[in-house]
């Protein structure tokens, strides 16, 4: 679903700025929601999220707000109703860990680029 700005922003070139949607919700357990930008603003005028995707657990009670960052040199106004990012729904499974040695893999412990082409 798209998320819209509920208030007029101004976003200054490198400067995060939270941005209210007026939205609140309450998720079920093994729910998650993640807010991802909007890749019309990101081309058109290099604003994006930096810590996309942006997860709302199941215990969250709060406003949803966006943080969006102006990674183009001239300001940018976010106008009330303009949508400003993307929410997805999504379940998610709990997990518990074990300590211990891991199992053996092809990959191994390489690291980037480490899985070939």
């Amino acid at each position: 679903m798209d998320l819209r700005a509920v208030e007029d922003a101004v976003l200054a070139p490198g400067v995060p700025r939270l941005v209210s949607t007026g939205l609140a919700i309450a998720l079920p357990p093994g729910y998650e929601a993640q807010v991802r930008p909007r890749s019309g603003l990101a081309l058109r005028h290099s604003i994006t999220m930096p810590n996309a995707p942006g997860t709302i657990d199941p215990g969250y009670r709060g406003e949803i707000r966006v943080i969006l960052l102006n990674l183009g040199g001239e300001p940018y106004t976010v106008h009330a109703g303009d949508r400003i990012a993307q929410m997805i729904v999504a379940r998610y499974e709990a997990v518990e860990w074990d300590r211990g040695e891991l199992p053996e893999s092809t990959r191994g412990s390489g690291g980037f680029g480490s899985s070939g082409r």
